[in-house]
């Protein structure tokens, strides 16, 4: 109850998951008509935007949209679906990586305010849009990408598309957490979290077909675009997916898998593929906490989770510490981020032991379940409501030789940003954090780490 009460204070915060009641599927949508427009020049005009930030969200309305399609292969095309007060709209696609760019722009679209939201069976859909634009992919790079939807009164929304890869042999692996972000979008008054009567009147499932509330990409750009940003610069070959692309044989002859800050919502079909991954030698990185908490269901388009019979935690039944070598413990957490293994490889290079703010908001630690070998890398005390608790940076060594990282705290990506990841984290965290990924990454991309060689500096074992 606590907890309950915790996260529904702290939820536009990006906090983690509570107890939910039955299922809940949207109606069949009608057939949309066809799109108002279709925007998919050979090239990108010259004249492209040079930020990708948005300078004014307006009002609640002025202008949102969801896409027809979470990810797509290079060269296929999506929908937009948007609804704007405004008279005209154009449409923006960066490419979101170490440099954020522009790679298309849209004409002028004629703006629609499209019918409110309706809600089927307790889930808020927006199915019922018509399509505004077509949108072509064509010589578009492999990436996470945010579309800028600009209404002609100034209003800014986005709407994120994954370009995913074709194929992740030998590659390392980046997963937009996409089942997560819906978990706690709130577009349309409802989310697994919570509804107009709040817990009790949370949806039992959500859908991809309604825009993301506020600015349309919040936990991307707080739990994820950093990483993104380092993972590239880092130099290693790089595939893209997304959680629902998660599915047998994805994932076949990749290095590397990484999961990113907010990464709490799992399937059956996602942990088998990315277990198996790993049990075929694929390393594996968690760089954040709370990972693999909640064992959703998946329907067309929805993330299905009554929170009580039919959506239940793993811990119940398969310790999410099997996989991830440690299980989230605390929320709300705020404390010092202390590595206790500095000699360990994946630190090489870098300066400081203690990061304040940067255990937080929700941390791990090594639990019943975790492997018998696992390392403890770091070690944060601090006191999670009264109760006195430790996060863990953790680093097993599975059978097949695959490499295990967990970074135990949410923050780990926030601190690539130093400062300006807020809660008192100094800016000496994101050279410690960025350098510290791009080791995990460099080695990660050779093969399985345990590989003979491939350990690098050695590590004393942690207490746990």
């Amino acid at each position: 109850m606590r907890k309950l009460i915790i996260v529904l204070a702290l939820l536009a915060a990006g906090c983690s998951a509570v107890p939910a009641t039955e299922q809940a599927r949207p109606a069949p949508a009608p057939p949309p008509a066809a799109p108002a427009a279709s925007a998919a020049p050979s090239r990108p005009p010259a004249d492209l935007p040079a930020s990708w930030r948005l300078d004014r969200r307006g009002a609640e309305h002025e202008i949102e949209g969801y896409a027809d399609r979470v990810s797509v292969l290079p060269g296929e095309k999506f929908a937009l679906h948007v609804s704007t007060t405004a008279p005209r709209f154009t449409a923006t696609a960066f490419r979101m990586g170490a440099e954020p760019t522009a790679v298309w722009r849209s004409a002028q679209v004629k703006g629609e305010r499209q019918p409110p939201a309706r809600t089927v069976r307790g889930t808020v859909t927006a199915a019922h849009w018509r399509p505004s634009l077509t949108v072509g992919t064509a010589g578009w790079a492999e990436g996470p990408y945010l579309i800028r939807l600009d209404a002609s009164t100034g209003a800014q929304r986005y709407v994120p598309v994954t370009v995913r890869s074709a194929s992740t042999s030998g590659k390392v692996v980046m997963v937009n957490a996409v089942t997560t972000w819906q978990a706690y979008n709130l577009w349309g008054g409802r989310s697994l979290y919570k509804g107009p009567g709040g817990f009790e009147d949370r949806s039992r499932a959500v859908t991809f077909d309604r825009p993301y509330d506020g600015s349309g990409a919040r936990l991307f750009l707080d739990f994820e675009q950093e990483a993104f940003a380092v993972a590239e610069r880092s130099g290693v070959p790089l595939a893209y997916l997304t959680s629902l692309d998660l599915k047998p044989g994805v994932l076949d002859g990749a290095r590397a898998v990484v999961s990113l800050g907010h990464d709490e919502y799992w399937s059956p079909q996602m942990r088998a593929v990315v277990t198996r991954a790993r049990d075929q030698g694929t390393n594996l990185a968690f760089l954040g906490a709370n990972a693999v908490y909640w064992r959703i269901g998946l329907g067309d388009r929805t993330v299905e989770c009554d929170k009580e019979r039919r959506c239940r935690l793993w811990r119940d039944t398969e310790p999410e510490s099997a996989l991830v070598g440690q299980m989230y413990d605390c929320f709300p957490a705020e404390g010092a981020y202390t590595v206790s293994r500095p000699r360990h490889w994946i630190f090489a290079g870098t300066r400081g032991t203690r990061f304040p703010g940067m255990a937080g908001v929700e941390t791990d630690r090594v639990s019943p379940g975790s492997p018998e070998d696992i390392e403890v890398l770091a070690e944060s005390h601090f006191s999670c409501g009264g109760r006195q608790t430790v996060s863990h940076t953790t680093y097993y060594t599975a059978p097949s030789g695959a490499g295990v990282f967990a970074s135990g705290t949410m923050r780990w990506v926030c601190g690539m940003r130093g400062r300006s990841c807020g809660h008192g984290v100094p800016e000496s965290a994101a050279p410690f954090t960025r350098r510290a990924t791009t080791n995990l990454l460099t080695r990660f991309a050779r093969g399985p780490a345990a590989r003979p060689g491939a350990r690098g500096l050695s590590s004393t074992r942690g207490t746990g």
